[in-house]
C-alpha cells in the first residue's frame, strides 16, 4: 500500500531530476527501494553506467541496499564487491560516496544512465557538479532523496534552477503508516531546534542563534528541568572522561558523563575548565588526576578517557602521569576521540535534550554553561556550523561529545 506523496511521485517522476525532499520518517526512502530503484535498473538500456551515491558507502548500504535486499532477496541485490561495485537486478552498479571531493575522480569521465542519490544534502558540492556533467544520455534519470538544510545550499539552489526538476516536498505527517506514538515522540524531541523544521516539516531553514534552545530557555527560566532529580538515586552505567587540550587563549576542559543502563540517558556528571595559559604539562597533569580522584570517589569507577587526539605528547603525558599515580589502572583506558563530525554531535545532544533523556549535575555547570551558550555561526550561507572564535566554549563542548559520540548508534536506537 502507497501513500497519497509515494503515488504523486511515482506519477510524476518522469524528468530528468527527480528529488524527494523532505522530513525524516516520510517514505521517501522506502519508496525507492521498494519501487524506483528496480524500476529504473530494469528499464537501462545499457548505454551508459549505472550509479549510486551516498554520504558515504557505508550509509548507502545500510539506508539503501540491505532494506532493498531484505524485500528482494540476495539472489537480485547483491553485496558490494572490492571493485566498488554491486549486481542489483541483473545490473553492474557503482556504489560510492558522496562526502569528500576525492569521490569526484570515481565518476569522472563517466556516462551515467541512471543515477540514484542518498542524503543528498550531506555530499560534497564538487562530486554533485560532476555528476550533473556526467548524466547525459538522452534518456538519463536521477532520482534522490534529502532532508533540508540551509536555504542556500547548493541542492536548494539547483531545485530551484531552470533545470528539468521534479521536486516533491513532504513532512513527518505525511506518512498514515507511523505509529502516533513514533510521530509525537520525535516532534519532541526535535521540538524549539532547527532540526524541528527541516526533519519534521521538511522546510528549508537556516542554522541561526543558539543551537541548544529548549535547553538555554530552562536555564535562563530556572526550572531545573535538565538537572537530575535530587530525590532519584543515580547509578551511571558506565563513567567516562573527555578531555579537549586548550590553545590560543582557550583553555583545557574535563568531563565525566555518566551513561544510564540501557542507553536510557546520559548525565553530565562533572566538568572543569583549566587555564592552559602560561600552564605546562605538569600542571595539566595535576589539575587531570585531581578531576578524575573526584570522579571516582563520587562514582566508583571510571571506565574510559577519550581525549582530543591532535595532542598525542600531552595524551602521553596523562597516561604517564597516571602510571605514577594510585590511578595507573586508569592508564591504559585512555584513548583518543573518535571525533565524530560535529554535526552529528549536535544532533544527537539536541534527540536526547529533547527525547528527556540527558541531565547534568551541579558539578556540571561549566558543561550546563557552554551548552546554554553555543551558537550557530551563521558565516557561510548554505554551512551549517557552530560557532568557534573564542567568544563561547567550545573546549568544553568538544569534550563532552567525545564521552558519548563512541555510544551514538546505541543512544539514536533508544530514539527510533
Amino acid at each position: 500500500m502507497l501513500s497519497t506523496k509515494q503515488r504523486e511521485y511515482l506519477t510524476h517522476c518522469n524528468h530528468r531530476w527527480n528529488l524527494k525532499i523532505g522530513a525524516t520518517g516520510s517514505g521517501k526512502s522506502w519508496l525507492d527501494y521498494a519501487v524506483v530503484i528496480p524500476k529504473r535498473l530494469c528499464a537501462l538500456r545499457g548505454q551508459g553506467a549505472a550509479v549510486m551515491l551516498g554520504n558515504t558507502q557505508g550509509t548507502l548500504a545500510r539506508n539503501i541496499l540491505e532494506p532493498m535486499r531484505d524485500i528482494w532477496g540476495e539472489g537480485l541485490v547483491g553485496n558490494i564487491s572490492s571493485d566498488n561495485t554491486a549486481q542489483l537486478f541483473g545490473r553492474r552498479v557503482h556504489i560510492l560516496g558522496a562526502d569528500n571531493r576525492k569521490h569526484v575522480a570515481r565518476i569522472q569521465g563517466m556516462t551515467i544512465e541512471y543515477a540514484y542519490g542518498d542524503e543528498m544534502t550531506t555530499w560534497h558540492e564538487e562530486v554533485f557538479q560532476m555528476l550533473k556533467s556526467r548524466l547525459r544520455c538522452a534518456h538519463s534519470y536521477f532520482d534522490g532523496t534529502a532532508n533540508p538544510a540551509d536555504p542556500h545550499h547548493f541542492v536548494k539552489t539547483f531545485i530551484d534552477s531552470d533545470a528539468d526538476v521534479f521536486c516533491q516536498t513532504s513532512t513527518i505527517d505525511d506518512n498514515p503508516f507511523l505509529p502516533t506514538e513514533f510521530v509525537e515522540n520525535l516532534k519532541r524531541e526535535y521540538a524549539g531546534t532547527v532540526y524541528y523544521n527541516r526533519f519534521i516539516l521538511g522546510q528549508w531553514m537556516a542554522a541561526e542563534g543558539i543551537i541548544y534552545r529548549p535547553f538555554a530557555d530552562s536555564i535562563a527560566a530556572g526550572d531545573r528541568r535538565f538537572y537530575w532529580p535530587p530525590d532519584q538515586s543515580l547509578r551511571p552505567w558506565r563513567v567516562q572522561i573527555g578531555v579537549d587540550f586548550g590553545g590560543n587563549g582557550s583553555k583545557h576542559a574535563f568531563v565525566a558523563t555518566g551513561i544510564l543502563p540501557g542507553y536510557e540517558g546520559i548525565v553530565g556528571l562533572a566538568s572543569q575548565r583549566v587555564d592552559a595559559q602560561g600552564q605546562d604539562a605538569t600542571a595539566l597533569c595535576l589539575a587531570f588526576l585531581a578531576f578524575c580522584q573526584a570522579v571516582f570517589a563520587k562514582w566508583g569507577e571510571i571506565h574510559a578517557v577519550y581525549c582530543d587526539n591532535a595532542e598525542q605528547v600531552l595524551i602521553q603525558s596523562l597516561r604517564s602521569s597516571l602510571r605514577a599515580s594510585p590511578f595507573a589502572w586508569l592508564s591504559s583506558r585512555v584513548h583518543n576521540a573518535r571525533k565524530a563530525p560535529i554535526l552529528d554531535r549536535i544532533r544527537l545532544t539536541s534527540l536526547l535534550m529533547g527525547g528527556g533523556r540527558f541531565f547534568v549535575l551541579p558539578a556540571a555547570q561549566t558543561l550546563a554553561d557552554a551548552l546554554a551558550t553555543a551558537l550557530w555561526s551563521g558565516k557561510r550561507p548554505g554551512q551549517d556550523e557552530r560557532l568557534d572564535d573564542g567568544t563561547t566554549d567550545i573546549d568544553t563542548l568538544d569534550a563532552f561529545e567525545y564521552t558519548i559520540e563512541r555510544e551514538y548508534r546505541s543512544l539514536l536506537r533508544m530514539n527510533a
